[in-house]
C-alpha cells in the first residue's frame, strides 16, 4: 500500500491514524502533523466557472445556465454564493432575452443594422455554439 506524503512538510514518512468521519487519517512521523486525504470529487475546469458566474452577470437564469453548460444550477448557486458576485441593480425599463444561435446565425444577426439599434447585445461562446444577450429598452406607453 502506497501512503500519502505530508501536505505540511511533504515527508513520505506516513503512519494511518484512525478514522475519522469514515476517512482514513495520517499522521507524519516527522513533524506530528494529522491529516486526511481530499475528496476525489470531479474537478471542474475554470474556464466553466468563469463561464457561469459571466452568465449569471448577463441575467441568464440559474436552470438556463445549467442547460447551457451541463454543469447543475446548484452549483452555479454555489459559486455565486463562494465568490460573493451580486447583480448591480438594473432599471426596469431594461430587459435581458438570450438565445443560443449557431456561427451562420449570428453572422446574420450582425449583418441586420436594425437588430442593434437601441438594444445592448454581449456574445460568448458556449462549446460550438454562441449566446447572444441583449438588453432591449422596454417601451414605456405616455398617459
Amino acid at each position: 500500500m502506497v501512503l500519502p506524503q505530508c501536505p505540511h512538510c511533504d515527508s513520505a514518512s506516513i503512519s494511518r491514524n484512525g478514522i475519522v468521519k469514515e476517512k482514513q487519517r495520517y499522521k507524519c512521523k516527522d513533524c506530528g502533523y494529522n491529516f486526511t486525504l481530499e475528496k476525489k470529487g470531479r474537478n471542474l475546469d475554470g474556464y466553466l466557472v468563469t463561464k457561469a458566474l459571466q452568465l449569471y452577470l448577463d441575467g441568464v437564469s440559474f436552470r438556463e445556465i445549467e442547460r447551457l453548460l451541463g454543469v447543475s444550477h446548484v452549483t452555479v448557486m454555489n459559486w455565486v454564493e463562494k465568490y460573493k458576485i451580486m447583480i448591480p441593480d438594473h432599471p426596469n425599463d431594461y430587459k435581458p432575452t438570450s438565445s443560443v444561435v449557431t456561427h451562420e446565425e449570428l453572422l446574420a444577426y450582425y449583418k441586420d443594422k436594425e437588430n442593434l439599434k437601441g438594444t445592448g447585445t454581449i456574445t460568448t461562446e458556449i462549446n460550438d455554439s454562441y449566446l447572444l444577450i441583449r438588453w432591449e429598452r422596454s417601451k414605456k406607453t405616455k398617459e
